[in-house]
């Protein structure tokens, strides 16, 4: 975590945004909005996904977008990779953070990358002998962990077997997705806890959606297990376009907010993410965005904890 924050927020707008989106964000727009988010102070950035473009045309440029950001300086630049292929394209560009991501619903992850479990898990070993030795960082992902719409509630015990998994085989980072918004409160703070003990020095990110509104809540259970990594999305883009259901990733402006409110220093200007999140809208004029601190601002005598 860098120096002087007390919790890191991941902006993952660039990518886990824009891939659900029917637009596609012009590769200058998307440099555009990235250096936004960096001004306002965000030391970690999601910039692109390293899968075939006829899967995902809003990530053609990905490569290009990478370059250009590690360019910048000043962030770390990160990338979703699903397979071998991908970390070596998002290596080859300068992705400083690997950000592999299988789903804890098996139903759902043969559905979305074609693969079991284990070939998955197969796959990310590749991956991680792939970065043995380099700067590089690998952050173990599991998507779906509370639930999904293709097969129901999943089994905590199941979630906690993968994070094994990652751990035994290799990995710099967990990274705990409520993909489609199944997760409330209560079951957050006993997941999270129980894989809190399981990491033990690994560090273990948060990854909400806002699918029926709970996504700050959980996001607060998750800070009360100890958690302190977490994705946001600039205006609540987003959702798995390969999970039936999905909706928005928990709003990038709001978890700030909460986070400053309660004076947790996230690093992050809530007037420049603003300014950020404007230039965003500027590029998705027909997208609809959402988020409560943009409308309504920031009460008075409100001080951030972030200086």
């Amino acid at each position: 975590m860098a120096q002087g924050i007390d919790v890191l927020v991941q902006e993952v707008g660039p990518r886990d945004g824009l891939q659900a989106v029917r637009a596609v964000m012009p590769t200058q727009g998307k440099l555009e909005w990235i250096s936004a988010l960096k001004d306002a102070g965000f030391s970690a950035i999601q910039c692109g996904s390293f899968v075939p473009p006829k899967l995902l045309p809003q990530m053609a440029d990905s490569a290009e977008v990478v370059k250009a950001a590690k360019a910048m300086g000043g962030f770390k630049v990160s990338a979703l990779v699903p397979n071998l292929r991908g970390a070596e394209n998002a290596i080859a560009a300068g992705a400083d953070q690997l950000n592999f991501v299988m789903s804890a619903s098996e139903p759902h992850n043969l559905n979305n990358v074609r693969k079991t479990h284990a070939q998955s898990l197969e796959e990310y070993a590749r991956i991680a002998d792939l970065v043995k030795g380099t700067d590089v960082i690998l952050s173990g992902g599991l998507a779906t962990c509370f639930g999904c719409t293709i097969a129901g509630p999943v089994d905590p015990d199941v979630v906690c077997t993968l994070v094994d998994r990652f751990l035994d085989i290799g990995t710099d980072r967990i990274g705990i997705a409520d993909t489609v918004g199944y997760a409330n409160p209560r079951q957050v703070a006993e997941m999270f806890t129980r894989i809190g003990q399981i990491a033990g020095d690994v560090a273990v990110g948060a990854h909400f959606h806002d699918t029926r509104g709970l996504g700050i809540a959980n996001a607060y259970a998750a800070a009360e297990a100890g958690i302190r990594d977490f994705d946001g999305c600039t205006g609540g883009l987003g959702g798995c376009p390969y999970a039936p259901g999905a909706t928005g990733n928990v709003v990038t402006e709001d978890l700030v907010f909460m986070f400053e409110s309660m004076g947790l220093r996230t690093g992050i200007n809530l007037d420049k993410l603003l300014a950020a999140r404007a230039v965003m809208e500027r590029h998705l004029t027909d997208e609809p965005t959402h988020g409560a601190f943009a409308k309504a601002g920031a009460p008075k005598g409100f001080v951030p904890a972030t200086a």
